[in-house]
């Protein structure tokens, strides 16, 4: 073939074309002159324009339309046998005597349909006779455009079933043997391209021949469409004819073309019923074929059919499409030794997603898809190439999509087995979609059994990080696969008492392996469960009875200053504490003095040893006020020891206003309104004057250090107090302690010394007004606060 640049190529197909309609123009002269000797000269003339070897695919095309648009207007002529006077007999004859063969094969299938037309001659045998005469064209480009002219004159005129050249002689079976015979010598001359150029231009020759493959192609297409090809003349001459031809070529562009073309053309009935064969030829193919697309698209196909009607799946039990699918995997993947892993794991995808479609119910064939993939796998380095990766991804993804149910997966046994082939990485991935598969579906994992199976699964975000440094992490991303596990941990959930209590050790077990900078994501909803399997079982009373049981609050309790006090040592002291103050309310719910106690003392040490930034000191001894304020099951010695402790405590906080608040919020836990019997006025009084005291030693520096004092904001918080305690009428707090203390606040804020406050002076002016409007009230409250003086 002769290749060159593109301006060449158009050169030579404008000089082809210009050739085409000079003689065309003669040609058409002799036809209207009814001049048969000179139409069939100057039609001989314009066809050998269709000889060149200068063209493209594409290029040759144009010239080939421009030449097939004439031949119509000569085939027109020839069925009109008044006007030319020869007979078609004669006439097929004679056009047998053009000089050039291309010429005159292309005059000779146009004859030859006229021939068909006209009923002279049984259809098969002139049909015959024309595929037989085109091999006499070997060139590449120039015999497939004959015989796609071949096939093209002839589609009409086939002995098709119920057409009007059925009968007699013909049958259908000779419009398939014609349109096969077309098709072998079609894709012969399409293989033989590869052959007609240097290697260095292979690639383009692979173009070249990609953009003929339609012409092949439209031959199966022409099959399919021959009424008289039913089942079993597919099954036995029309499919193992074509294989045959598919296989021996040993071209990949075209083995894979033609494969894909059966699958798409013939009805699935047929594919189903002849699957054996189909599969049978796949292994036989060129290892660099894609055979992955080829069988995806079938199976894709099938899963269709099977979805389009219930009644067409017991024709997929009977045929056992599974068993022959898988098996034809298994052979293609053996075959073809150099299939890179995410071809192989492609196939097992489409597979799984057909079996999902055709047998949902069959979990057995599931696994065994599973199954297949990991002994695919066994044995190889975790996958780390992304494409891979994300098939693996799919393969995992497809049964949860299915069923919506990961307690369905969760009974597969190779699910986890395929988990352990990816890579750190895309396990968090799979994990992830396990989770919101989960969340999606508000599925409820109630057995200590399933979730120790599905954490498995989930270890990629449960695990330690095996010595990834923190600053390799993504901190957003970890932060949300961190919640995620947490959102899921409180939905693991059993009405059973008993049941319950081995889920909680279940999780407990796999999130203390999670190291530091998981710990606080997970134990908190850890904890958050077994304190409400706690509040249960205070609900069911005494249906639980004695230690003996197991589960029991104290054995919780154990259990979850266990687990608080790994996360202590992470460390995350402020979280640690607040969780035990959590688990000491809920002992105090409980009646548990001993076990609240405790949990108080775990938090003191952790206050003492841990908790080490001011502020969070601030906030952790405001939390444990709050907490020790709610206790109602402590005795005396130990409500005395615990309060000892805040208070003092408080007046250590390195901040004057720090302490002033704190110790002045320890006055609470000396008069609890609700509780008889915690009604300590005079410790009372002596928190709120500690506090004052603070309170002027703070003013005092701020004096010296800036020369003015500062704001008086802590006074009236102060007077807030006494205010409160007042009100709930703690004899120690006095009108007259009260009114000495506006008096000082009157004056503080008076002084020159003291800095303007907006904020502190309408906090002070609003103390005032609730104070007046008390007063006004009137009856016993009026009376109480009328001795103050504002």
């Amino acid at each position: 073939m002769i290749l060159a640049g593109i301006e060449d190529e158009d050169k030579w197909l404008a000089e082809g074309i210009a050739g085409i309609q000079h003689n065309a123009f003669y040609m058409h002269r002799a036809l209207d002159a009814n001049n048969l000797r000179d139409a069939l000269k100057c039609s001989a003339l314009m066809l050998s324009e269709l000889r060149t070897s200068k063209l493209s695919p594409h290029k040759y095309y144009d010239l080939y339309m421009r030449a097939f648009d004439e031949l119509r207007k000569l085939e027109m002529f020839f069925k009109d046998e008044s006007r030319h006077g020869v007979s078609i007999v004669d006439l097929y004859e004679l056009v047998q005597h053009a000089g050039n063969i291309l010429p005159r094969l292309y005059l000779l299938c146009t004859v030859g349909s006229v021939y068909i037309k006209s009923k002279e001659a049984p259809a098969k045998d002139a049909l015959k006779d024309l595929v037989e005469m085109c091999r006499g064209v070997q060139n590449p480009i120039r015999g497939l455009f004959l015989r796609s002219y071949l096939a093209q004159v002839s589609r009409d005129k086939l002995p098709n079933l119920g057409s009007e050249y059925e009968g007699g002689e013909d049958t259908a079976m000779d419009a398939v043997e014609f349109v096969l015979q077309n098709f072998t010598e079609m894709n012969k001359l399409w293989v033989r391209m590869q052959h007609q150029g240097p290697v260095r231009i292979r690639e383009k020759l692979e173009k070249e021949r990609n953009e003929l493959r339609d012409l092949v192609g439209k031959n199966l297409h022409v099959l399919s469409q021959i009424e008289g090809v039913n089942l079993e003349i597919y099954r036995d001459t029309v499919l193992p004819r074509v294989l045959e031809q598919i296989v021996n070529c040993k071209d990949e562009l075209a083995q894979y073309y033609l494969m894909d073309c059966i699958i798409q053309v013939f009805p699935d009935e047929y594919h189903l019923q002849t699957l054996e064969t189909l599969l049978g030829a796949c292994p036989q193919l060129q290892p660099t074929v894609d055979i992955k697309t080829v069988l995806s698209r079938l199976m894709e196909r099938l899963s269709n059919y099977a979805a389009s009607s219930p009644d067409v799946l017991p024709e997929f039990l009977q045929v056992e499409a599974f068993a022959k699918l898988s098996s034809a995997i298994g052979k293609v993947i053996e075959a073809q030794v150099d299939m890179p892993i995410v071809g192989a794991v492609t196939l097992y995808v489409s597979l799984l997603t057909f079996t999902l479609h055709v047998h949902p119910e069959r979990l057995d064939y599931v696994d065994q898809v599973l199954g297949a993939c990991v002994k695919l796998l066994f044995g190889k380095p975790k996958l780390e190439e992304g494409r891979a990766t994300k098939q693996i991804v799919a393969l995992l993804s497809a049964p949860l999509e299915k069923y919506n149910d990961i307690v369905t997966a969760l009974t597969l046994s190779n699910y986890p087995r395929v988990m352990d082939c990816l890579d750190d990485e895309t396990n968090k991935v799979m994990a992830m979609v396990i989770i919101q598969s989960i969340m999606k579906n508000n599925t409820c994992i109630s057995t200590a059994d399933k979730i120790e199976v599905l954490f498995e699964l989930l270890k990629g975000l449960i695990k330690g990080l095996d010595g990834t440094a923190a600053d390799e992490l993504d901190e957003e991303d970890f932060n949300e696969e961190q919640n995620s596990v947490a959102r899921l941990i409180h939905m693991l959930y059993n009405d059973d008492s008993e049941e319950m209590l081995k889920i909680i050790c279940t999780v407990r077990k796999h999130i203390m392996a999670g190291g530091p900078t998981r710990l606080p994501f997970t134990v908190p909803p850890l904890i958050f469960s077994a304190l409400r399997l706690v509040r249960k079982l205070q609900a069911q009373d005494g249906n639980v009875v004695g230690e003996e049981e197991p589960a029991t609050p104290k054995k919780i309790f154990q259990l979850l200053n266990e687990t608080i006090e790994a996360l202590s040592s992470v460390p995350s002291p402020e979280l640690a504490l607040r969780l035990y103050l959590q688990c000491a309310q809920a002992a105090n719910d409980y009646d548990l003095e001993p076990v609240a106690y405790e949990f108080f003392t775990q938090a003191f040490i952790l206050y003492e040893e841990e908790v080490v930034d001011s502020k969070a000191q601030v906030t952790a001894m405001h939390l444990i006020i709050g907490a020790l304020q709610r206790m109602n099951v402590l005795g005396v010695e130990n409500r005395d020891t615990l309060t000892h402790k805040a208070t003092g405590y408080s007046a250590k906080l390195l901040k004057r206003p720090d302490q002033c608040r704190a110790v002045y919020a320890c006055s609470h836990l000396f008069w609890v309104d609700e509780k008889d019997g915690i009604k300590d006025g005079e410790r009372v009084l002596l928190c709120l004057k500690r506090a004052l005291r603070i309170a002027n030693a703070a003013q005092q520096m701020a004096n010296a250090v800036s020369g003015t004092s500062g704001p008086v904001t802590l006074f009236v918080e102060i007077l807030n107090k006494y205010l409160y305690f007042f009100e709930k009428g703690n004899p120690q707090v006095t009108s007259a302690a009260i009114q000495g203390l506006v008096e000082l606040i009157t004056n503080e804020m008076q002084s020159d010394s003291t800095t303007p406050d907006p904020a502190s002076e309408a906090f002070f002016a609003s103390t005032i007004r609730y104070i007046q409007f008390q007063k006004q009230k009137g009856g016993v409250v009026g009376e109480k606060f009328g001795p103050i003086k504002v």
